[in-house]
């Protein structure tokens, strides 16, 4: 399951995102998205985990976690279509 994560910091890193999400389970790929032009963070990203349930574990308990003093919103990412 691909999940979202918006409201981050610019200053979070991906290998931070990964030890966040790795004690529910499985993380397969971290990604923060990075502007093309400035090289800095826009300030959301995505984690891969293959299973399903471990992934909706992480979406619950990682939602609203505070970190490097902005609150992180957490959700599954939509399909693209």
């Amino acid at each position: 399951m691909n999940i979202l994560i918006t409201d981050l910091s610019r200053i979070t890193k991906e290998d931070e995102l990964t030890k966040l999400f790795i004690p529910y389970g499985t993380v397969s790929s971290t990604t923060i998205v990075m502007d093309k032009i400035t090289g800095k963070s826009k300030g959301f990203g995505f984690v891969e985990m293959p299973i399903e349930k471990e992934a909706l574990l992480a979406i619950s308990k990682l939602n609203k976690t505070k970190v490097h003093d902005k609150t992180m919103s957490v959700k599954k990412a939509k399909d693209k279509e």
